[in-house]
């Protein structure tokens, strides 16, 4: 199941936007289709719906519209466990994003495409781009985005076998919650990180 954290697009510009705005538009159709069907659970039907999307939204020359098809086909594809396909139509959506300079964006998908990275077991390739976030957020000032992301930095070098990588991740987020008097998760996260220099 797709991760909480995980939001689809829709930022790129709300989807009624140009073309999208006509209720008979098809591929619009197809769209909302495939986002009832993601709610729903039937991710099979979700992603034919968001695929017969994308093709329509490409038809029309709405790149808008192929960037949230192409994201959320994604989100599909990672829900049923098919993480390549989930990773190609990640960076379709991204190549848009770039071109478009949505920042936001750009930021959504690349946790997404860590997630299929790391199922994908290319721990590198996922560091990359959680390391590329961490970096957004320090410069952003946004320490809650940090921290959401230093935990996934973590579990991605416990999933490496890097014990005392995923310890100092650990220890940041622990360091981060003490500098706001969050003392009961400073100290779970400094647990956390003890019980893997214990396992070392």
């Amino acid at each position: 199941m797709v991760s909480d954290t995980l939001q689809p697009l829709d930022a790129l510009g709300p989807m009624p936007k140009g073309g999208n705005a006509d209720p008979d538009n098809p591929a619009r159709q197809d769209y909302l289709q495939g986002r009832k069907f993601f709610q729903e659970g039937e991710y099979a039907q979700a992603a034919i719906a968001f695929h017969n999307a994308l093709r329509g939204f490409e038809e029309q020359g709405d790149q808008i519209g192929v960037a949230n098809s192409a994201d959320r086909l994604g989100d599909a594809c990672l829900a049923k466990g098919e993480y390549a396909m989930a990773l190609a139509n990640y960076q379709q959506a991204h190549a848009i994003c770039e071109k478009e300079d949505d920042s936001f964006s750009l930021l959504a998908l690349n946790k997404k495409m860590a997630a299929a990275y790391r199922q994908l077991n290319d721990h590198a390739k996922a560091l990359e781009l959680l390391y590329d976030i961490l970096e957004h957020y320090r410069l952003t000032s946004n320490p809650k985005g940090a921290v959401e992301v230093l935990v996934l930095i973590a579990e991605t070098y416990a999933e490496l076998g890097d014990k005392a990588s995923a310890a100092d991740a650990y220890r940041s987020v622990a360091s981060i919650h003490r500098g706001f008097k969050h003392a009961r998760l400073a100290a779970e996260f400094a647990q956390r990180a003890e019980t893997l220099d214990q396992q070392k």
